[in-house]
């Protein structure tokens, strides 16, 4: 199964199926495509470069593309290495070819190469327009989604938008594979933090009538896939939950923990509650964060560590608070053999993030759950069905 382009529009990027860590943190064992896009018209513009990674595999897929022809300019939408990493190698192999980025962009190639590109950088804005004869692109500026640089173009005659990072998604191009969940992944970790600013840029998008999109990661998107990646968007950029239901998210040493974390899993699913359970020594920890933005509650469930808590569950709350986590129902849960102090370091945690809600009781065991434990589980599950 493939999208159709624009025959003028040709796609020449590269699957990196080697890479075990993207932005060396989130382990794609799917791998990861730098998409790169060539419109051929009047003028020729090739569109964004790959990760130096690949850079000799993608110069191979462009001179294949172009037929001996010489491309007029580079549009750069995004600065980032995986992305802007081939610069410098493309721009040798064509003097003649411009640049095409923003005002921000020009700092961050000299700061990345070492060089200026001076004579060859043609400085765009809001709304100014590339003419390369059928097809012309419209730039629009999209600050912080996710870097301060990055712009979106929109190509009018075939209604193509190219969208930088945005509705990007791990793995391959494969359009008919599954899309939510990685894109998911992708977006809460990655661009999470700009949920502001991806509206804003969902704003100036709903004024364009948009047919397919070419983001820089993932496949391209048009019809039902094109609409399922616009509300999701709009859900995950506005911190609103996904779905009713919990994650239950745990930090066990000896599995004590573990195995009260999975008991309060069984009692919120006999409320009802549709609930996931994340082991976070071994989850992968940019799932767990997926997870708890996807839902409307989550429990939090860990030992006691050298006076504060068990670090599997200070990283989760730690990239919790980075990417703006907000606007849930929480509900909390430690151990501690002689001097619980989990809980306290929680909720130190929890209260820099905004408009969240902490669910009565918070439950303490002693090393193993107690009945009198197991009877504060079930009315924290109550408690959670009533405030879902």
């Amino acid at each position: 199964m493939s999208v159709r382009l624009d025959p003028a529009i040709v796609p020449v990027g590269c699957f990196d199926g080697e890479i075990d860590l993207f932005e060396s943190q989130y382990a794609v064992p799917g791998g990861v495509s730098y998409n790169s896009y060539v419109i051929l018209d009047e003028k020729t513009a090739v569109l964004d470069t790959v990760d130096p990674r690949k850079t000799n595999e993608w110069l191979a897929n462009l001179d294949g593309a172009l037929a001996g022809r010489t491309p007029d300019y580079l549009v750069i939408h995004h600065m980032e290495p995986d992305h802007a990493g081939s610069i410098a190698a493309l721009a040798d192999k064509f003097p003649g070819m411009a640049l095409v980025g923003n005002a921000k962009t020009f700092p961050m190639l000299a700061a990345f190469t070492g060089r200026s590109f001076e004579g060859r950088a043609l400085t765009v804005k809001e709304g100014d327009v590339l003419d390369l004869g059928a097809h012309k692109l419209t730039f629009v500026m999209a600050p912080m989604v996710h870097w301060p640089e990055v712009m979106v173009s929109y190509e009018s005659g075939s209604k193509t938008l190219f969208s930088a990072d945005g509705f990007g998604r791990f793995g391959d191009t494969d359009p008919a594979a599954p899309w939510v969940d990685e894109a998911r992944r992708y977006y809460l970790n990655i661009v999470g933090k700009y949920g502001a600013q991806v509206q804003a840029l969902l704003k100036k998008a709903a004024g364009l009538d948009i047919q397919t999109v070419c983001p820089l990661h993932g496949p391209v998107l048009s019809g039902g896939a094109l609409a399922l990646a616009l509300e999701k968007y709009g859900v995950w950029s506005s911190y609103a939950p996904e779905e009713k239901g919990v994650l239950v998210a745990y930090a066990s040493i000896h599995g004590n923990t573990a195995k009260a974390a999975l008991e309060l899993a069984e009692m919120l699913k006999g409320e009802g509650l549709r609930v996931e359970a994340a082991d976070l020594t071994r989850r992968d920890w940019a799932e767990a964060v997926a997870g708890a933005f996807r839902y409307s509650g989550l429990v939090l469930a860990a030992a006691s560590y050298d006076a504060g808590v068990f670090p599997p569950m200070a990283q989760l709350l730690a990239r919790l608070k980075s990417k703006g986590f907000r606007d849930r129902t929480v509900g909390l849960m430690e151990n501690g053999s002689w001097g619980p102090t989990a809980l306290r370091t929680m909720l130190a945690e929890l209260e820099g993030m905004k408009g969240l809600t902490i669910l009565e009781p918070k439950i303490t065991i002693k090393s193993a759950a107690s009945e009198e434990n197991r009877a504060q589980m079930r009315e924290l599950a109550r408690a959670m069905a009533q405030a879902l």
